[in-house]
């Protein structure tokens, strides 16, 4: 903010406009003055301000007739009026000539340093959002994200539309599509980016540490609590809390995750104080969250309150237009990390990856680049270095299970099952993740098929 925003006082009273110049400089703005309305709209043009304070009553030109001027040239200048007593039927009239707030004498200057910081936060995010919808129109890029397809351009569409508010979102998505880098690009790209953003994995932390974990604890509020911990709502107080995987969040505990929310104040377990919170939360899944509403694991009254907006992100197959443009920046990035002089993909290894189905989605391609770029010797990757099963043309059996019909569903479920284990090395959380089901699922599926495959 401080030296990019300027600040243009139009105030005939010498004592005051130069207080509050210095007042300005303390704060980290920059300030110019002008002792009348007249010269006030010279200095619109040469000093071009973020932000105008206006003196109602001033010689030549007084506040109402320059917020009038203002207007007539299509101006957009945020303003703040200031008036006297006996003056608030003519700082009605000056709202209703766009300005954006009126103070009475004496303006209280933490009250207007407050004022001024949040006209200045609106501004930076305007600009920002400005300088994204150009590089939207040019490339179809958001910080990290990516996308030139119909699909992405949506997703990103409605990031820049809801990131400069607080209301909650749902972020939906197999896994490897990017929620948690959709997440921290709303977070960035909102008010809040200076404070802190805290990711929570619903799904890795046991169940019988989520609400220590949520919520934080005192000392001694059960065994092993030998201090105060301070929980990751407390931890992203002022900022962004991300919850992904919320799906698996014990219901016992969402009561409480709704009154949090809610009421945006929490006791620690064991505690009797209430703590004050300004936390805006996200919501991530790789699961179909209403069907979970419907199975009881989510509650309707928590989804109901997380679901303000929802953006759902395209798996890789949907959105294979981006393919070259994903892999490009993958090749760079991995190109100046390994120090390897490779600066592209030959068309054969392209037609591969695209005929790929991609169940790992993006994150499965960037470990494919990665990879295909360390064993790559010359400066193209060729479809030699890619992984065996993208080498059949068409990613013929590799990829795909052909199914005989008449086949049992228990023997279609038995051979995707141990296929997918084989395609993902025998990483059976990996594969859980990508049939998605839960890890726990997926082993006491293999227990009953009772096969050395497994």
């Amino acid at each position: 903010m401080a030296n990019e925003i300027r600040v243009l006082i139009a105030e005939d009273d010498v004592n005051t406009h130069d207080e509050w110049r210095e007042s300005l400089k303390a704060w980290g703005f920059r300030g110019e003055i002008a002792e009348d309305g007249v010269r006030a709209l010279e200095l619109i043009s040469s000093f071009d301000p973020h932000i105008l304070i206006s003196d109602l009553r001033m010689p030549r030109k007084n506040g109402l007739e320059l917020l009038r001027d203002i207007r007539e040239l299509g101006i957009h200048l945020p303003t703040i009026m200031i008036s006297g007593q006996g003056e608030i039927p003519d700082a009605v009239e000056a709202l209703k000539l766009s300005a954006l707030d009126y103070l009475r004498k004496p303006v209280d200057p933490p009250h207007l340093q407050r004022v001024l910081k949040n006209i200045a936060d609106n501004i930076t995010i305007r600009e920002e959002n400005s300088t994204l919808r150009r590089r939207l129109a040019d490339v179809g890029e958001l910080g990290p994200l990516f996308g030139r397809s119909i699909a992405m351009r949506k997703v990103i569409t409605a990031i820049e539309r809801l990131a400069q508010s607080s209301a909650s979102v749902v972020i939906t998505g197999e896994s490897g599509t990017g929620k948690e880098l959709v997440a921290r690009t709303i977070h960035e790209l909102s008010p809040r980016r200076d404070a802190p953003y805290v990711p929570v994995n619903c799904a890795a932390i046991p169940e019988t540490l989520m609400e220590s974990e949520l919520f934080g604890h005192e000392r001694g509020s059960f065994t092993g609590a030998d201090r105060r911990k301070e929980g990751c709502f407390e931890a992203a107080n002022g900022g962004t809390l991300l919850l992904d995987e919320l799906t698996e969040m014990k219901p016992e505990l969402q009561p409480k995750l709704l009154r949090v929310i809610e009421e945006q104040r929490l006791r620690r377990v064991g505690g009797t104080a209430e703590i004050p919170l300004d936390v805006r939360v996200l919501a991530a899944s790789n699961r179909d969250i209403e069907q979970a509403v419907r199975e009881g694991k989510l509650r309707s009254d928590l989804y109901y309150r997380l679901n303000v907006f929802t953006i759902q992100l395209p798996p890789l197959r949907e959105r294979i237009d981006d393919l070259p443009q994903l892999t490009q920046m993958f090749i760079s990035h991995y190109a100046a990390q390994n120090k390897k002089d490779v600066t592209g993909i030959d068309e054969e290894c392209m037609k591969a990856l695209a005929a790929h189905p991609w169940p790992g989605n993006v994150r499965q391609l960037r470990n494919v680049i990665e990879r295909a770029l360390i064993v790559c010797e010359g400066r193209t990757i060729r479809k030699p270095d890619l992984p065996d099963d993208f080498r059949a043309a068409g990613g013929a059996d590799g990829s795909f299970i052909k199914i005989p019909l008449g086949s049992s569903l228990e023997s279609v479920e038995k051979e995707m099952i141990y296929r997918t284990i084989e395609f993902t090395a025998g990483n059976k959380t990996r594969a859980a993740e990508i049939l998605g089901v839960s890890a726990k699922t997926l082993y006491n599926k293999l227990e009953r098929f009772g096969s050395d495959r497994s």
